[in-house]
């Protein structure tokens, strides 16, 4: 088994004459604040951009050289988000499905098929083919990851100005020592999801 993403569940596609073939891949699921954001990507068939892996596998530095390059690269792509209201309200996996959805419709032109990484989107009415551990098997998966990651980082890093002190820039919202130590000195920001137990808990604390 390939070590890096390529393109051999791509070019299964494209045998079979499906040429519209988006890799679909999302941010941000486990952090206690900030959205959740999804990536849906489609190349021409044989694109290849070296250097494309699962973004938690290259650094943030690699992650913002590769994402001018896959926009110049791709044919067509895709962001959907949803809120911490939304996620607050849904449930985290039901906003994640949201944000795919979100993703994939903002395509143009649309994906004839959807390779997914780990779940499969349940209200999507196009064909989709899941890979678990997408992100390190598909390239175009590899691609939706990083600039998913990309835009979630860019989206934390502006609300590190709006609202200072949590240092939303360095740890993007994820449970890091820090991040749980703000929580506790400033309570939830607007951008914390009520729903986690450690927000939950904090903002208990601040009504006692």
């Amino acid at each position: 088994m390939s070590k890096r993403p390529d393109l051999r569940y791509e070019r299964r596609l494209w045998r079979l004459g499906i040429e519209s073939v988006a890799g679909l891949d999302e941010a941000g699921v486990g952090p206690m604040a900030g959205p959740v954001v999804a990536a849906a990507v489609i190349f021409p068939p044989e694109t290849f951009v070296r250097g494309v892996h699962d973004s938690k596998q290259v650094s943030a530095e690699t992650r913002e050289k590769l994402y001018p390059k896959i926009f110049e690269c791709a044919r067509a792509i895709g962001v959907g988000l949803a809120e911490p209201e939304e996620i607050d309200r849904l449930n985290i996996y039901w906003a994640t499905m949201l944000a795919s959805e979100r993703a994939i419709a903002a395509l143009c032109p649309p994906p004839q098929h959807v390779l997914v990484d780990g779940k499969r989107i349940p209200r999507l009415a196009v064909e989709q083919t899941r890979i678990v551990g997408g992100d390190r098997k598909s390239f175009c998966i590899a691609a939706a990851s990083i600039i998913a990651k990309v835009t979630r980082d860019r989206i934390m890093c502006e609300h590190d100005q709006r609202y200072p002190g949590y240092g939303f820039g360095q740890h993007k919202g994820y449970c890091t020592a820090d991040h749980f130590d703000a929580l506790r000195r400033l309570g939830p920001s607007p951008i914390h999801r009520r729903s986690f137990a450690p927000v939950f808990e904090a903002a208990q604390q601040r009504l006692i």
